[in-house]
């Protein structure tokens, strides 16, 4: 009797002992596999905000404030959303006026934002400098402290964010240049951060889109002689030729925004999962809820095509092993 009895104790110690190591082996197996980090931030893009009546050839700027209101009421009905980075050309005409009508917008903002110059905000010899643009922009944005038209911030641990300026100030154009003091810079910003995902976020796109010799990164072979050299996940997200596109080229990806003017009218919204041997990017893009406008902005381009590009250039789930 004492021998059944060990014997059924025995086999019950043998099954719970299996069964813990099995939940061991489980719990394991899910902080492997499952995210142990996630990030959400939207991307607007070329709002090019505007205070007058009239619309231009392809761009609905008399309507952008209205666009502007319904991006950033969507993105307030978003839970957990980190930042919202805007990827240039805040405003169509670069004057002061223009930026101070902008501003206000932001205040119903319930996220903290960030942006990157584009060719639209400032002009060359005019009042609305880099300087007096970063130093109005300070006074509506408790979270924008920095010195330089570049700059890099941890919007949380595993993440680093890096804002590149590639607006040319020297003469009148549509190119643009990072150039070898920034390139340097961002060398040593990715070199310093070696375990960390990289979030790059700009206006004159590294990667184009579609092809226009007159808006393109003159040195976007050099940025990417310097991004070829980490191993580390890295996003890129950009702005200025109003169109979707997403490309992957090994561990970096390339995300074009759409414009918010140009149909089709729309945002990204990006949610980052870094797992432990992976990194998975969410895109998803957000077209305008005020299908009135949008409808007229289709009318008023050539070729809708180019701008709201394919559906893979729309949607996408992306995944950057480690």
């Amino acid at each position: 009797m004492r021998r059944k009895q060990k014997e059924s104790f025995m086999s019950v110690f043998k099954n719970w002992s299996i069964s813990i190591l099995l939940a061991i082996a489980m719990f394991y197996g899910l902080q492997c596999y499952s995210s142990t980090n996630s990030l959400k931030f939207a991307q607007i893009s070329d709002a090019h905000f505007y205070t007058g009546q009239n619309n231009t050839t392809y761009k609905m700027i008399a309507r952008s404030g209205e666009l502007l209101d319904d991006a950033i009421a969507q993105i307030n009905e978003t839970p957990n959303v980190s930042f919202v980075m805007f990827t240039g050309d805040l405003i169509d005409k670069a004057y002061e006026k223009e930026l101070s009508a902008f501003l206000p917008h932001l205040d119903n903002l319930r996220y903290p934002w960030y942006f990157a110059f584009g060719n639209h905000d400032t002009m060359i010899g005019g009042y609305l400098t880099p300087s007096l643009y970063m130093q109005l922009v300070n006074k509506y944005n408790k979270n924008y402290k920095f010195e330089k038209t570049y700059y890099s911030f941890v919007p949380q641990k595993g993440f680093k964010a890096i804002v590149l300026d590639t607006i040319i100030r020297d003469r009148l154009t549509s190119n643009g240049l990072v150039g070898e003091e920034q390139l340097a810079w961002l060398d040593n910003e990715i070199k310093n951060s070696p375990k960390d995902v990289i979030l790059i976020y700009m206006h004159v796109p590294i990667v184009e889109p579609f092809n226009s010799p007159n808006h393109r990164l003159l040195d976007a072979d050099k940025i990417q002689e310097v991004l070829k050299k980490y191993k580390n996940p890295i996003g890129v997200f950009q702005g200025h030729y109003h169109g979707a596109k997403i490309s992957q080229e090994g561990n970096i990806l390339y995300v074009s925004c759409p414009s918010m003017v140009t149909y089709p009218n729309a945002f990204r919204m990006i949610t980052v999962n870094n797992y432990r041997n992976r990194v998975v990017f969410n895109i998803e893009d957000k077209e305008t809820r005020l299908k009135d406008i949008q409808k007229l902005a289709k009318l008023l381009i050539f070729s809708s095509n180019f701008y709201i590009g394919e559906e893979k250039d729309r949607n996408a789930v992306i995944t950057i092993k480690k």
